[in-house]
């Protein structure tokens, strides 16, 4: 927000993209690379030059790229905006809608996009580890919804194993946050990402 506020996320979205893509390029090209976008970045008029000259500067495909978006890039929704998702989607960058469940949440904004994932916000995780009546219901219900609509489903800020353990039972088909991992450096991720899995996709 205070990136926002200062004027300066159109100059750090950029260098975030750069950096990304540069240390995901090392990465095995089975894991994928997630980037969160601030809304203003999609005023930006460059902002799919910036994405496409990343991705071709250091050889990684875009289908190996998810940018991650809050329906705050829709509540000042314009023609502009519309076009950069539809450019992304064209050259197979994959987008996701973040902190589902929040906020205004009209399932209008999933006909806005082709998403390819739901993110389930960290205050439904951590009720429904809760045994939360509401949580359980409103996750199920976004499961299911995505599941109709051909989209993954991610549950944020799993922190505990109980937290985890509750949203797979559900039927969440990834699960992130302090659970896992903590923030780490470059090196560190690399290290982890190399590491063999026995997973098939990331």
């Amino acid at each position: 927000p205070i990136a926002e506020e200062a004027g300066l996320i159109t100059v750090i979205g950029e260098w975030v993209i750069r950096s990304a893509c540069a240390e995901a390029a090392q990465w095995p090209d089975n894991i994928r690379l997630a980037i969160n976008l601030s809304p203003l970045q999609f005023t930006n008029p460059n902002l799919t030059t910036v994405i496409l000259s990343s991705l071709s500067k250091n050889g990684l495909s875009p289908t190996r790229l998810e940018v991650e978006i809050t329906e705050g890039v829709f509540l000042a929704e314009n023609a502009h905006t519309m076009a950069t998702l539809h450019q992304l989607e064209a050259i197979g960058v994959r987008i996701a809608l973040d902190d589902f469940g929040t906020g205004y949440s009209s399932l209008g904004y999933l006909r806005k996009a082709n998403f390819s994932k739901i993110k389930i916000d960290r205050s439904f995780v951590r009720g429904a580890a809760q045994s939360s009546d509401e949580s359980i219901a409103i996750i199920k219900a976004i499961v299911a919804l995505a599941g109709s609509l051909g989209m993954q489903t991610t549950a944020e800020g799993a922190e505990t194993k109980a937290e985890y353990e509750s949203v797979r039972s559900l039927g969440c088909g990834q699960v992130q946050g302090f659970y896992f991992s903590h923030p780490m450096s470059p090196a560190q991720a690399l290290a982890l990402v190399s590491e063999p899995t026995g997973e098939p996709d990331i």
